[in-house]
C-alpha cells in the first residue's frame, strides 16, 4: 500500500511541483543581486517591486549611513516600514530633532499614515529599512 501511495504521489504530484518551479512571476533576489543607487545625500535605495511613483504596490529598501536623517515630511499614502538591519531612529514631530527620536532595531515595524509628519534616520551605524505601499505616493518635505 505504501508503495502504491509513493508511486501515485510521484505520478500525480510531480507535474504540480514542476509547474511551481517554472511558473512565471516569481522573483528571487539574494543580497548580492541588489543594485543600490546612491543619492546625493549619501543614502542608497533599491527597488524590489514596482515604484512609489507608479500605480500599484511597491517595495524598496533604503540604506542610510551613520549620522543621516531626513527632514520632517509626510506622504500622500500610508507606508509600511520594516527595519532590516541596524537601529533606525524615528520621530513624529515637525522639529526634526534627532534627540527626540525612538530607536527601532532589526525586525521592528512602523506605519507612516498618510499625512503623518515624521523624520527618521541612522545615528551610530548603517541602517537598512524596507518600505512598502501603494503608489503613486508623494513625499512632501516641510520648509525650515
Amino acid at each position: 500500500m505504501k508503495k502504491c501511495l509513493a508511486i501515485f504521489s510521484i505520478i500525480f504530484l510531480m507535474p504540480v511541483l514542476m509547474a511551481q518551479e517554472i511558473e512565471e512571476g516569481f522573483i528571487r533576489l539574494t543580497s548580492d543581486d541588489l543594485k543600490w543607487t546612491v543619492r546625493e545625500n549619501g543614502t542608497s535605495f533599491v527597488l524590489l517591486e514596482g515604484a512609489p511613483s507608479a500605480e500599484g504596490f511597491y517595495v524598496y529598501r533604503v540604506k542610510s549611513p551613520p549620522g543621516s536623517f531626513t527632514t520632517p515630511h509626510y506622504h500622500s499614502q500610508d507606508r509600511y516600514v520594516t527595519v532590516i538591519s541596524g537601529t533606525w531612529y524615528t520621530g513624529f514631530t515637525a522639529d526634526g530633532d534627532p534627540d527626540k527620536t525612538v530607536p527601532l532595531g532589526a525586525g521592528s515595524y512602523v506605519k507612516h499614515p498618510a499625512g503623518g509628519i515624521h523624520y527618521d534616520g541612522a545615528k551610530d551605524e548603517e541602517v537598512i529599512v524596507e518600505i512598502r505601499g501603494i503608489g503613486p505616493v508623494e513625499s512632501v518635505y516641510l520648509e525650515d
